[in-house]
């Protein structure tokens, strides 16, 4: 028997092929859906309707914002915050369930490992040796406004891990891929440039651009994935470069 209700919080723009197996994957746990779509023109928001009515069209205020948004609209004791591109597998499905049927949870926030599926790979190592914060208390939790890489900030207490994966599918195919890099790298420097942030120069975005290639390549171990690890690594490595070097442009003004 369930002891802790949950909200599934989800942002979509044209995500008809892919957004069916994420709500699949919560639909059976939710008590509710809640989706903020920014102007769908594909018929994501008719398969969204077969899994709620809690559906809003909305601007795009960024990342942050919004997500901030569809926080404000949950109800729940509990709140997952999920992506299109993603869906939990089995048994973080399982896990969630047990979850919350506890009579009482320590933790306020749990994160939840992630298994980057590219290519018809799922990668163990690289971008995939991390978990990212997902599930949380829905009292006193709130989202930094930013345009992209918005994070949570739960309220103070002990953090958990999931058991199973949050399965992420990034992108589309390679020109997807690429698109999406540039995109995340602008909004980037634009972020950075905002809050103060100095790129101290093309040389140092050269460095940074080479230490996240080792960072994900070597020290995470990206290269147990093959040639999808290293892809990934490279992808990393040039958006970083790319955002510095648009921190640097804003910098000059050019």
């Amino acid at each position: 028997m369930k002891k802790h209700s949950l909200s599934v919080i989800l942002i979509t723009k044209n995500e008809a092929d892919r957004v069916e197996p994420c709500l699949k994957s919560v639909a059976d746990i939710a008590d509710e859906i809640i989706i903020l779509d920014s102007g769908s023109t594909d018929g994501t928001v008719t398969i969204c309707q077969k899994y709620t009515s809690n559906i809003e069209i909305t601007d795009w205020p960024g990342f942050g914002k919004q997500k901030q948004r569809a926080l404000n609209k949950a109800s729940c004791d509990w709140v997952l915050s999920i992506d299109a591109d993603e869906a939990l597998d089995e048994t973080m499905q399982q896990a969630l369930s047990n979850l919350l049927a506890q009579e009482h949870i320590d933790e306020t926030a749990f994160t939840l490992p992630w298994g980057v599926t590219l290519y018809g790979k799922t990668l163990k190592y690289g971008r995939s040796a991390r978990s990212v914060l997902r599930l949380f208390k829905r009292d006193g939790a709130k989202y930094t406004l930013d345009e992209v890489h918005e994070t949570v900030i739960p309220s103070a207490g002990k953090t958990g891990k999931l058991a199973g994966l949050l399965l992420h599918y990034t992108h589309r195919d390679y020109g997807h891929g690429l698109h999406k890099a540039g995109q995340y790298a602008w909004l980037g420097a634009q972020k950075y440039h905002r809050k103060g942030k100095k790129s101290h120069g093309l040389a140092l975005a050269l460095l940074r651009g080479m230490w996240t290639f080792f960072h994900i390549y070597i020290l995470r171990r990206g290269f147990m994935d093959g040639s999808v690890g290293f892809i990934v690594a490279m992808t990393y490595a040039q958006v970083n470069f790319n955002k510095y070097v648009g921190l640097w442009l804003l910098e000059k003004k050019c």
